[in-house]
């Protein structure tokens, strides 16, 4: 195994995946103001849109993984699957879920969006920040926490604040592209039941594993759902 990275090192690891975040953030921004999420619109027609943009104003030529939209009753699923392509309707909820590639630091980012005016989807858009900070206020004080731990604690942070938790994990890990490469069991990767090892544990390079939090929210007669997510440990707004 490669020797422990020094803490200057770490440091700037931990400045880069925040400003590849940054970024992301910017890009998720600049989507909101070209309007490319409203009714009439299919999936594939917002992720082709998103491409461009991407790479016209951002430079971004790569993602880690595939750009995800979702909508209506697709917004149930999770990012492995793989639903009919659906048109946005009136009164919908949309996710967007990107993971763009800056030079060679992994983002992950996801936002919710209401598209009319049915009150219950923006309360769900409004509940996923707030879920995420509790979530992850939960982790700040917990130092031994496992996944599996923090998975059960989203779960049922969710369940208090009126909705299911529809993710099969409650996020991963990020790196230097590709992080998918590291070696070792995939699964103490993940925030996930399948995950009984401490979180803050070093990777097997002696890295600090950097944490993005995923809150799947779905509402109660799971007819629609939302997601959110981010570092677990960047900057809060």
């Amino acid at each position: 195994m490669d020797q422990p990275l020094g803490h200057h090192d770490e440091a700037a690891r931990a400045e880069a995946l925040m400003g590849a975040e940054r970024m992301a953030l910017r890009l998720l921004d600049a989507i909101e103001a070209a309007e490319f999420i409203r009714a009439g619109r299919t999936e594939r027609e917002i992720e082709l849109d998103i491409r461009t943009l991407a790479k016209e104003q951002f430079g971004i030529e790569r993602d880690w993984h595939k750009r995800i939209v979702r909508a209506g009753i697709n917004t149930l699923s999770v990012a492995a699957d793989n639903p009919p392509i659906r048109m946005v309707e009136d009164d919908d909820i949309v996710f967007l879920d990107l993971g763009p590639v800056f030079e060679e630091w992994e983002a992950d980012v996801g936002r919710s969006y209401a598209v009319g005016g049915d009150p219950s989807k923006h309360a769900l858009c409004q509940e996923l920040p707030r879920q995420f900070e509790k979530v992850k206020r939960h982790f700040d004080t917990s130092p031994g926490i496992t996944g599996a731990e923090l998975y059960a604690f989203a779960c049922a942070s969710a369940e208090e604040a009126g909705w299911k938790f529809g993710g099969k994990i409650a996020g991963h890990i990020v790196a230097e592209f590709p992080h998918a490469r590291i070696p070792g069991v995939k699964q103490i990767h993940h925030v996930s039941p399948e995950n009984p090892e401490p979180m803050r544990d070093l990777d097997t390079n002696g890295r600090v594993r950097h944490w993005i939090l995923e809150i799947h929210l779905v509402s109660s007669d799971k007819a629609f759902g939302g997601f959110y997510e981010r570092l677990l440990a960047g900057d809060m707004p």
